[in-house]
């Protein structure tokens, strides 16, 4: 299979975007500011979207020349297992910062629930939208 260039395609760049996302990510960690939420760790349940200018290339079917998502999990994860945090307003920051480390990242929408909180909500959390900056 010939895959072709965005050149090749004649589509237009600078204005093109893909997005890689990693949905319903469930995780267990130490997180709320009531004194149960700090003896126990609980269910979260992490949705990102990270939007992502396309390669100034072929793709050329390398793991190196994509956004990967498997490297956002991992980093995640290690955040949720790297002790306690208050707010999950926090921990959506901090998610947002693991996705601008690669700088093809432009735009990143974070979700971050608790299911298990509210017995009559399917869940309460943060959503959160952020921008690299132009700097």
């Amino acid at each position: 299979m010939i895959r072709e260039t965005p050149q090749a395609l004649n589509v237009q760049t600078g204005q093109d975007e893909d997005h890689v996302f990693i949905s319903d990510l469930a995780l267990r960690c130490s997180i709320g500011i009531h004194d149960h939420e700090k003896q126990t760790p609980q269910r979260v349940v992490i949705n990102v979207n990270m939007a992502v200018h396309p390669a100034g290339g072929p793709l050329n079917d390398n793991h190196d020349n994509v956004v990967c998502y498997e490297t956002v999990v991992d980093q995640i994860r290690a955040l949720a297992s790297n002790g306690h945090v208050n707010l999950v307003e926090t921990m959506a920051d901090e998610i947002v910062e693991i996705c601008f480390r690669n700088t093809r990242v432009h735009k990143v929408r974070v979700r971050v629930e608790k299911p298990d909180i509210i017995a009559d909500a399917a869940s309460v959390g943060i959503e959160i939208t952020r921008y690299r900056s132009a700097l």
